[in-house]
């Protein structure tokens, strides 16, 4: 049977890559299937399918150059998520039976891919998308629920990591 510090260090090395290809098979989708989250984007940005008596659509951006840069924005920063976070768990499967502060060491890729996850679907999905352009007002173009879903794993696996490991036993 395996010593339960380096359990916690799979479950920790095994967040990490799940959510990295996670991150990598929305990017795939973003760029192979640009048009249906494109949609999904404009559509909120436009804030056509908010509430009709709504008094916040001055906020509406209609410019497709701005969604489309908007859009190639957020598939950059999940390419770069996806790269920590891929790059994170590599070098914890190289350390994980290290030292337990060189394994701690090794958690800065991780903890970056985290931060920009967080960034967003939390900032951008959340804060953004949801409150400043109404989100939570569409039926039809509301990502809310899974926003909130994957920060939520992301911030439980960025408290999994933050606990410092225990030393291995021989």
């Amino acid at each position: 049977m395996y010593p339960t510090a380096l359990l916690l260090r799979i479950a920790k090395l095994v967040s990490i890559f799940a959510i990295g290809i996670m991150a990598l098979i929305i990017v795939i989708g973003n760029t192979t299937d640009y048009y249906t989250n494109y949609n999904f984007v404009e559509h909120v940005l436009k804030m056509d399918t908010i509430f009709p008596d709504s008094n916040i659509q001055y906020r509406d951006i209609n410019n497709p150059i701005l969604i489309h840069a908007g859009y190639i924005l957020l598939i950059v920063l999940e390419a770069v998520m996806a790269f920590c976070c891929l790059k994170g768990s590599w070098v914890l499967f190289k350390n994980l039976k290290s030292d337990a502060n060189i394994f701690h060491a090794a958690k800065k890729w991780s903890i970056a891919g985290l931060i920009i996850g967080i960034l967003i679907w939390f900032f951008g999905f959340e804060v953004i998308g949801g409150e400043w352009f109404a989100m939570w007002q569409s039926s039809v173009w509301n990502g809310l629920g899974s926003a909130e879903r994957i920060v939520t794993f992301m911030v439980l696996t960025l408290i999994l990591l933050h606990f410092k490991d225990e030393e291995l036993e021989s």
